[in-house]
């Protein structure tokens, strides 16, 4: 390279292409960006974000631009300067026009888009391009103008980005080999900084900019590009379950699905959302009472003494001596999103990923919330540390929760590790919390999501006494919790809420789900316990499953409605057999009572027993029967289905 200074490298050299689309571009997204929120102003200064929305822009930007810049910057190694020169200069140039190009054409597709679906452009865009005759066809006869004007502007601006891309004169690039290997890292380093954005545990991704209660206005600190580049990105995990485990008539699902004793009595009259059912509460209150959720990371049976495990939770043994226990209860899935869809939705697993992830639940997905914001409730979710994670804020923010409360919320806790405040600050901001909500007279219900027992198992010294040494454990971990939320019970005891409410503590999943077991029933094992307010001692003894939970505490709550929930009502069915659903790695799993029928994803099933006392599943060599199979099979095709066409909603008219 002729020049040695690294401005000229940067505007002369083999980059500048690429490092001039980089600067139009952001420069171009900022401007679309205002314009859409003066556009929506309204909608944004309510919630009082506006500078965090065109900061946090800027850096949801640089991860695009740099997302688009990484392959031509990854080939440049493989360039030889005296020989590929001027395809090398070609190559990025196109390139570099073409990114910015794409850019133009879907800030501009945005304003239609949002007034059509109110949100930025996202996973629906893909899907529509499956169908170009009919898009085209609507777009012309009922959206002529803006399309015209549309292509048009795309036209005019592509032309002069490429005139501001393009040189100006000629340019003297000359570079050797020699500093391009030099300096490559360094280029790349810099690109992966700006894609990841954060020294966190994962990089980040849309949710990570869902800073409002407004699914709306969060959609438009990112770019459309970006929001289309990760849908398409997120289309791989969006399995089908037919092509996995087979395929079933649509009659036949819903007759598997809905024939359980405790659906019986449930009215299923509506075509467009085959689930929607309206449930009355078995318990009559004259004023509905609040709901808190203490979902637990990683609380299985293993670490419960009752339950067979290890005995690190004295406050739960303590506590479900004074609730309904819930003996048999068993997760439906291996990660915090898959327990969270079950307790908070009711949703039945599926071999794609959690809808807290998929991009078509994002809005209008039913969740408990939802449902107790129709009814008046105040819902919200707090969680000890940054709650975009995992998709979090965004699926909340999106489907009934009104606020979210992380770690950023919280004034000068304790205790921080890595995965955020520790459970006692999470307890001890969430009780202040439900004081001042107790005085607004208002019901509310909290979700609350632990972290302390997370590897590598961070907790304050001196709260415990150590299970074993050394102290970051999981055992000890565990322990701690169990501290943390035993200490928060005894505190709310104390409270003008606790009358008034019924607590949940239920664990996401286990710890480690693992075994030599084709599928490790026992590691799905979780504790469940419902008390507070006017609730006696109960035990539950049939089989049941997380999504069970929320129709047994709308039960109790004194809260009718409609909702598509399949699960049990525990307080008005309180003694047929159970069933649970576990969805592990390629498996599903449906067991009734101690059989199983496990869906392999060839496509073919096997039947088993699992022998609790020796927490083993025997495979047997009998075949599963054809009724057990499509019973197995619908149950895995229903979410899915209800997932794709968007019918798991609470109310038709939505």
């Amino acid at each position: 390279m002729k020049n040695n200074n690294i401005w000229n490298f940067l505007f002369a050299g083999p980059y500048r292409f690429l490092v001039r689309m980089i600067i139009f571009s952001l420069i171009l997204m900022s401007l679309s960006r205002i314009a859409l929120v003066i556009w929506q102003f309204d909608r944004v200064s309510a919630t009082g974000k506006l500078l965090d929305i065109l900061i946090q822009g800027i850096r949801a930007d640089l991860i695009m631009v740099s997302l688009w810049s990484l392959i031509p910057c990854l080939l440049i190694v493989l360039v030889k300067p005296n020989d590929w020169k001027k395809s090398w200069d070609k190559f990025t140039f196109y390139w570099a026009l073409l990114g910015a190009t794409l850019i133009i054409f879907m800030e501009l597709a945005t304003p239609a888009f949002i007034m059509q679906y109110d949100i930025r452009p996202n996973r629906l865009f893909i899907e529509y391009l499956k169908y170009p005759k009919e898009v085209f066809s609507t777009l012309w006869n009922g959206f002529r103008l803006p399309l015209l004007l549309g292509v048009s502007l795309t036209l005019v601006l592509g032309y002069f980005s490429a005139k501001i891309i393009s040189d100006k004169k000629p340019t003297s690039t000359g570079f050797s080999y020699k500093t391009i290997l030099l300096s490559w890292p360094i280029v790349i380093l810099v690109l992966a900084i700006c894609m990841r954005s954060t020294t966190q545990h994962r990089p980040a991704n849309p949710a990570f900019f869902s800073i409002t209660g407004d699914a709306l206005v969060n959609s438009l600190v990112i770019s459309s590009s970006y929001s289309v580049v990760f849908a398409i990105y997120s289309l791989k995990h969006e399995n089908k379950s037919s092509e996995v485990y087979g395929k079933l008539p649509f009659d036949q699902i819903l007759q598997q699905t809905l024939s359980w004793p405790w659906l019986q009595d449930y009215q299923f009259t509506n075509t467009e959302f085959p689930t929607l059912h309206n449930q009355t509460a078995a318990i009559k209150r004259e004023r509905p009472l609040n709901l808190v959720i203490l979902l637990q990371e990683s609380l299985g049976a293993t670490f419960v003494e009752s339950l067979g495990g290890v005995g690190v939770t004295p406050e739960l043994e303590k506590l479900k001596e004074e609730g309904i226990w819930f003996e048999q209860l068993y997760a439906t899935g291996t990660r915090s999103v898959r327990g969270i869809e079950a307790v908070v939705s009711g949703y039945l697993p599926t071999p794609a990923q959690s809808v807290v992830k998929l991009s078509l639940s994002q809005q209008h997905f039913f969740t408990i919330a939802d449902l107790l914001q129709s009814q008046g409730y105040h819902t919200e979710f707090i969680y000890g540390g940054e709650a975009h994670f995992d998709n979090m804020r965004s699926f909340f923010t999106g489907n009934g929760f009104q606020q979210i409360i992380d770690i950023n919320d919280m004034k000068s806790p304790v205790f921080v590790g890595s995965w955020g405040a520790s459970d006692e600050d999470l307890y001890n901001h969430a009780h202040q919390h439900l004081l001042e909500l107790s005085k607004q007279k208002k019901p509310f219900f909290s979700l609350i999501f632990s972290s302390s027992n997370h590897a590598p198992f961070e907790f304050p010294d001196g709260r415990i006494e150590l299970h074993e040494q050394p102290k970051n454990v999981v055992n000890n971990a565990v322990k701690y919790a169990d501290y943390a939320y035993g200490d928060f019970i005894k505190k709310a005891k104390a409270s003008p809420y606790w009358k008034d409410t019924i607590f949940i503590i239920v664990a996401d999943h286990d710890n480690r789900v693992y075994g030599t077991n084709l599928v490790p029933v026992e590691k799905f094992h979780i504790p469940g316990l419902i008390l507070g307010a006017d609730i006696k001692p109960e035990k539950i003894k049939p089989l049941a499953s997380q999504i069970d939970l929320m129709p047994t505490a709308l039960s109790i709550m004194g809260v009718s409605g409609q909702n598509p929930m399949l699960g049990r009502d525990f307080i008005a069915y309180p003694d047929q057999p159970g069933r649970a659903i576990m969805q592990f790695e390629d498996y599903f799993a449906l067991m009734e009572e101690n059989k199983l029928t496990i869906l392999k994803p060839d496509a073919t099933a096997v039947s088993a027993e699992y022998n609790r006392t020796e927490k083993k599943v025997h495979l047997l060599e009998t075949p599963v029967t054809a009724e057990d199979k499509q019973k197995a099979i619908a149950h895995v095709l229903l979410p899915s289905i209800l997932y794709r066409e968007q019918k798991y909603k609470m109310k038709a008219d939505e």
